[in-house]
């Protein structure tokens, strides 16, 4: 596995090809950026999505957190990380369109699912429950057609709504609502399997997830 020592060795080599070669993409990235694109993904160390999208510097805006989640529009005081960058995205850059991105064999929505941090403290786990407490109707849903079973098909349904949940959201914040509505901003929900390297779309009109 790669320490930072490795990581270093990594730039140097990014230094020497990948920089020198596109010296002049880089000159321009200096003078700003222009993405097309946000994608809101989960920080789970697999699942890149400049990797998974073949994407070079400056053609994708990314917010990484636990299970890919948008919190939902609110004005109450506090640091609110996603809430921040969307709004810089939408506002600023200007994105035509919003990628939530979930992905198979997430811990944060088997974590939400079996509820076992639910009573940790802050720094004990304490944290993430919070945060995925925006799963909790998700959950009501995966736990009223699957009962009991945390089978894989049970997991599978719980991150792929929490994909639903995170589009639901983003409908809540009106500057997203208002381009959406205009035709200038679009949404789309996808999801990443691990196991087959296979994305999966949404087609929000029937709630599935289809191979792209």
């Amino acid at each position: 596995m790669t320490d930072f020592n490795g990581m270093l060795a990594g730039y140097r080599r990014f230094r020497e090809t990948g920089w020198a070669q596109q010296r002049e993409r880089w000159d321009e990235l200096s003078e700003g950026q222009s993405p097309k694109v946000m994608v809101i993904a989960c920080s789970d160390s697999r699942v890149d999505p400049t990797q998974i999208f073949d994407t070079s510097p400056g053609e994708i805006f990314v917010v990484r957190n636990v299970a890919a989640l948008v919190p939902p529009f609110e004005t109450n005081p506090g640091h609110h990380g996603v809430s921040a960058a969307l709004e810089f995205a939408v506002q600023v850059l200007k994105v035509g369109e919003i990628v939530v991105m979930g992905h198979g064999k997430c811990g944060g929505c088997k974590a939400a699912l079996s509820q076992e941090l639910k009573d940790a403290p802050p720094g004990e786990g304490g944290f993430i429950a919070n945060w995925i407490d925006l799963l909790d109707g998700a959950r009501e849903k995966v736990v009223a057609e699957y009962g009991d079973d945390r089978g894989r098909d049970a997991h599978r349904a719980m991150e792929q709504e929490g994909v639903k949940v995170s589009l639901d959201n983003l409908r809540t914040f009106p500057c997203v609502r208002s381009k959406e509505r205009n035709g200038s901003l679009k949404l789309v929900g996808a999801f990443f399997a691990i196991a087959d390297g296979q994305l999966h779309v949404l087609d929000e009109q029937s709630g599935a997830f289809s191979p792209a």
